[in-house]
């Protein structure tokens, strides 16, 4: 008996991409990146340091990127009938 693959992030029912998480790793995920986001924001705020910022903000959102292709639904365009 094979057993179903659990996606921690489901496909969106349009368009490309996926939707909100449906595990608690997903929104662990999601909660881990939201506090790299705001620490972001504050360590900007005191030292205007807007190319580490950008650094760290396109690392942050690769990292949620190739979490969210490891670990969801296998992305492809949706147009709602499936």
């Amino acid at each position: 008996m094979t057993q179903r693959p659990t996606y921690w992030f489901p496909a969106k029912q349009y368009g490309w991409g996926w939707g909100p998480p449906t595990c608690w790793q997903g929104w662990g995920v999601m909660a881990a990146f939201a506090v790299v986001m705001a620490g972001n924001g504050v360590w900007l705020g005191r030292t205007h340091d807007q190319v580490t910022f950008l650094i760290v903000t396109a690392l942050a959102v690769a990292g949620l990127i190739a979490i969210c292709w490891a670990k969801g639904t296998p992305p492809r365009w949706r147009w709602g009938g499936d």
